[in-house]
Parts: C-alpha cells; structure tokens; sequence
C-alpha cells in the first residue's frame, strides 16, 4: 500500500516505521472534519492517534448546536455537490453502524428575489447534478409554506432530498467507529508544536511527544496557531445561534423544511457582511422554541478568548430585521444562545491537501461555515489519498495554492 508521498502504508502495524513511531497517522482536531477522517483512515487498517484538545464532541468549536443544514444542490460551488451526495450515503452507513438516525431528510428551501445570486447559483448545480427540485413562484411559496410572509419579486427553490444532520451525535458516532476499529484518541490534550522533514512527523502535546509518517491537521478555528504562516489566509468569526419561542403554530413549525433566505449582498465576508436568515424545523417540542440565525462578519475572534458578548443585541437585530418582517410566528426574546466558529478564506472556499512545504502534511483547513455537510466524503477523500495515492472524488477543487503561504507570509 503507497500512501500519496510514495511512503508504504501498511495496515495494521505494518509500516515500515522507525521504532521511535506509535502511528502511521496524526489527526489533530477531532470534530466533524477530524471525527470522519480518523474513522474512515483507521477503518483501512492504519494506525492511527486522533488528539483534540478538548474532549469532543464538544461546543467549543464549529460541530455543536444540535442541527446542521444539509443539501444537495450547493449554490456556493457546483465542484461540492459530489462530496455532499457521497456524504448523504456515508451517514446512512454510520447509521447502520450506530443505530441513531444523523440524517433527516425533511427537504429544504432556498428563498430569494428572482435574481439573487445564490438562488440562480442553486438551480443551477441542481440542473447540472441532476438534483430533484422544484422552482415556486412567490404565489406557489406563500400557499404551500404558510409561515412565510413573501414580498413580491420573491422566488424559491424546493428541494426534497435536503434537510438536516445532528452534529454532535455524528462525531460521536465516527469517533466510536474509529475507536472501533483501533485507532487511539487522545482528548484534553492542546498540540503545542509539531515538526516534519523526510523522515516523518513529530507533534508535542503537553503530555509528550508523539510519532508518525503523516500528519492531518483538521483543527478548525485553531489552525492558525499550528500553521501561522497562514494566519492572514484564514480569518475566524463568531457567529451566533438562537432558539427563538413559538408564539403560534407549532405544529405547521415542527414539519416545515430547512430553509435559507437570500436578501442580497455578496457571500464573501471578507469584503461584505451576510444577509439574510436562516432555519430549521420546531424538533424541540412546543416549548423548545425553533432555531433561527444568521451570519455575522464583523469582527474576528482568537478561538481562545471567544464570548457571547453582544448575543442579546444580535438576536435582537434578527428578530427586527428578519423574523418581524418575513417569519412572525416567533416571540421577539430568544429562549437561549449559542456560538460557534467559522473559519473562512476569501471566496469561502474549502483548502483540502499538502501543505506547501511538507508534503507528509495534510491540511484539512476553512470549511467557511459551509463545511459540516460534506465532512463524511472529504474524511474519506483525505484518507483514499494517503492510502492509495488518489481519492474516489476529486479534490484538486480545493487544492491549496503552492504560492499562497509563502505570499501570505
């Protein structure tokens, strides 16, 4: 077995290894990026040590907040539809494994003036992919989704086959499977330092130093405290989350379809702050509230000293902005808060591969607040290439720019 470096790989214990080294493989960061590519390396018979530091899953991340959007026609880039597809399958397989259901299918919305870019983009991917979908006019949206209040010039894509994932319950099951079969985790254990050359990798946590052929740096909000050098490529928000109450109509909330309102504006938050709402179905009983966000692009935040400071202005200008305006059946005061990290690149786009300067070191780096749904492919993805040398679905769309580091720096 050749890894992509040319390196032999055997499963099992069998790598040609100096006997300094414990794994064939190092995954720092263990939440939905790490969780899947710990599970789907070690289910290839590798030796693999996963180290989080924390003990996930966890909220201090990205992977928390009970649901994440699903979908399959992706109106950030046509290039993730494959990986999301593949993902739908591998949770349905994790399932099988586990036992709790991850995915659920409850279809999602898409909702836009007739000329957002997003929505366009959207239909578009869904034409190319072949994705089930249906494009309502703002009378066909108003009749069949009643909570909505639409404006005219309104318009929305339906599709059948989105929905959501449970995050927490997905790490948890990929960790339990990679644990399964063999790989050890290490969790309450900050990486401090790691070192590369030809000869192999070393990471020192603060319990000690650890040895193996390869590196996969999946740590989030916290990769550029691994790999300063590109601490001007990826910048980290704080984005906020709230569970506002039901004031009518639970039972039309319960079974109601994820939903993304586009208002306009560009997607980069490197140059222009989100737009928009979006949401999920009332899965939390009638007093549970529904959940209900935006995105937020105005300050960033080191991962270290992130609070909810300001959370009760936000979800008071969601509520004014957004809920007020297109979805009243909500009470103005949220019934709790929470807050996550999106790590993000200009354009919001994915880096998935070498890093530049080592190339027995793999970043899995700035899902862009976008990355959950495709995590189940890219773990396996990542894996395939270091296994066999190429993957089943192509990365070369989120390939790092050799120049890149080098001309952040």
């Amino acid at each position: 077995m050749q890894n992509a470096r040319g390196a032999a790989l055997r499963p099992n214990g069998g790598a040609e290894v100096s006997r300094a080294e414990r794994a064939d493989v190092i995954v720092v960061g263990l939440g939905a990026m790490g969780s899947a590519t710990a599970f789907q390396l070690a289910r290839r018979g590798l030796r693999v040590i996963g180290i989080d530091r924390f003990r996930p899953p966890h909220d201090r991340g990205s992977t928390h907040g009970d649901t994440r959007i699903t979908r399959i026609a992706i109106g950030e880039g046509a290039q993730h539809v494959p990986l999301v597809r593949r993902s739908h399958e591998l949770w349905r397989e994790i399932e099988g494994e586990t036992g709790p259901p991850l995915l659920h299918q409850v279809g999602g919305l898409v909702i836009g003036d007739r000329d957002d870019p997003f929505l366009a983009q959207t239909r578009a991917a869904a034409s190319l992919y072949g994705v089930p979908h249906e494009n309502l006019s703002r009378r066909e949206l108003a009749a069949r989704f009643e909570m909505f209040r639409v404006p005219a010039g309104t318009e929305a894509y339906f599709e059948p086959g989105a929905g959501f994932v449970r995050p927490e319950a997905a790490v948890a099951a990929q960790l339990s499977l990679a644990r399964r079969a063999g790989a050890e985790l290490v969790f309450g254990e900050p990486v401090h330092t790691w070192a590369a050359d030809a000869g192999g990798i070393t990471v020192t946590t603060g319990a000690g130093v650890v040895q193996a052929r390869e590196l996969v740096l999946c740590a989030g909000a916290w990769v550029t405290k691994l790999v300063p050098e590109a601490a001007s490529v990826f910048a980290v928000y704080p984005q906020l989350l709230h569970w506002f109450p039901i004031s009518r109509g639970y039972e039309v909330l319960r079974a109601i379809p994820i939903f993304i309102w586009e208002m306009g504006g560009e997607r980069d938050p490197f140059t222009h702050l989100a737009s928009g709402f979006y949401g999920f179905p009332a899965i939390d009983g009638p007093g549970g509230g529904i959940k209900l966000a935006t995105e937020r692009y105005g300050t960033t935040v080191d991962p270290d000293r992130r609070s909810d400071e300001g959370a009760a202005e936000a979800a008071a200008e969601l509520h004014r902005a957004c809920l007020a305006r297109y979805f009243p059946w909500v009470a103005a005061q949220p019934l709790r808060t929470a807050s996550c990290l999106y790590t993000n690149t200009r354009g919001s786009r994915f880096m998935i591969g070498p890093h530049p300067d080592h190339p027995n070191v793999t970043l899995v780096a700035a899902c862009s607040g976008h990355g959950f749904k495709h995590s189940p492919a890219i773990g396996e993805a990542v894996a395939q290439t270091i296994v066999d040398g190429k993957s089943e679905i192509d990365l070369a769309p989120f390939a790092i720019p050799p120049e890149l580091f080098r001309d952040a720096s």
